[in-house]
């Protein structure tokens, strides 16, 4: 069979470690993981804009938890953002 008619086997679905990483819990979420759903966020942002730019990333539901655990205020960098990951961790 010529290879471009053979099936992937990788195919379309998320297997492996990247089925993990969505399914983690919020006690296993990572700040590389967190941050990983917030590339792309323009600074300075305020909690609200961080939930809505990690919705929009498709981000698992532990992410919006732990934003949604963030204090009201506007978080200038990354940085500031796995700060207060680690405060509410």
């Amino acid at each position: 069979m010529p290879e471009e008619e053979r099936p992937s086997v990788r195919g379309g679905h998320r297997g492996g470690q990247a089925a993990l990483q969505a399914d983690e819990s919020f006690e296993e979420l990572s700040a590389s993981a967190l941050q990983k759903h917030l590339k792309g966020m323009d600074y300075p942002a305020g909690k609200q804009d961080l939930i809505d730019h990690a919705r929009k990333s498709d981000a698992p539901e532990s992410v919006i938890e732990a934003l949604s655990r963030f204090e009201e205020k506007s978080y200038q960098s990354a940085a500031d953002v796995s700060q207060e990951f680690g405060r509410i961790k």
